[in-house]
């Protein structure tokens, strides 16, 4: 009868090299898909130019179903963003860019021009602005650079002017759309957004009047979004059922640009 074998049990050595030949066989195949991943994503061919634009093809898909994953699961009205004491306001208010906000304006011939659903235009002044009941906010104002900061605005909510112009048709439509007096910078909001509680259309900032850096006469505040979507110094207003013009979202941005 022939003898059996006995096999000799793995030594500490043998069973961390075969550990270490699993973590890197395993960590190499990882590394080959996401170069295979990137490296067809990378020359996947750019969606087609229209509201958005500058992204490759399967990028803006996924980035189109994230914002329906967020719009119909995640975004609640009732949902509001942190708040914090006056006190904890940042005393330097950061600047980014002064796209469509160049220079300074005329507080006494600046009108908000809102095109109303039928196309009718309401022209609205800075008194007109201020007689409306005012709100405060302070919150951590986010950029899609990365950084963040706690910030102090105030001003009318944006739903507060559209109940007091009795502009109630055109909350019912899907999208607002804001653009600069110079248009040369505008977005578009989809309008839970727009009307969420904490939307403002500011024309303080730390308590004072706004600096023309910072949007003078009025701008939007909207801590819902990220930066690129708080437009400084608004000239037009408008509704519609159809996604607006976006200025970054024509770069390749997120057209939802959610937080």
């Amino acid at each position: 009868m022939k003898k059996q074998k006995i096999k000799q049990p793995l030594t500490v050595d043998q069973k961390i090299r075969r550990r270490n030949f699993l973590s890197f066989g395993i960590f190499g195949t990882l590394g080959a898909a996401a170069y295979g991943g990137w490296k067809w994503l990378y020359h996947s061919p750019k969606e087609t130019a229209g509201v958005t634009a500058g992204a490759h093809a399967p990028l803006r898909r996924a980035l189109n179903k994230t914002e329906l994953f967020f719009r119909r699961l995640t975004f609640n009205e009732s949902h509001l963003v942190k708040t914090y004491p006056v006190e904890m306001a940042a005393k330097t208010v950061r600047h980014n860019s002064d796209i469509g906000s160049e220079g300074d304006v005329n507080i006494d011939e600046w009108r908000l021009k809102i095109i109303r659903r039928d196309k009718s235009t309401l022209n609205i002044s800075y008194n007109e602005i201020l007689a409306l009941p005012k709100t405060e906010l302070v919150f951590d104002f986010k950029c899609v650079e990365g950084w963040d900061q706690i910030q102090h605005w105030s001003g009318v909510r944006f739903n507060d002017l559209l109940s007091h112009f009795e502009l109630h048709e055109e909350t019912k439509m899907s999208y607002v759309g804001l653009m600069t007096p110079d248009e040369q910078y505008y977005v578009g909001l989809d309008m839970p957004s727009a009307i969420h509680p904490q939307t403002i259309l500011a024309y303080e900032m730390n308590g004072k009047p706004l600096p023309p850096k910072h949007g003078k006469p009025l701008r939007l505040i909207i801590p819902v979004k990220y930066g690129i979507k708080n437009l400084k110094r608004i000239g037009t207003i408008t509704f519609s059922n159809r996604r607006p013009p976006d200025y970054w979202a024509e770069q390749g941005y997120d057209y939802y640009s959610g937080l």
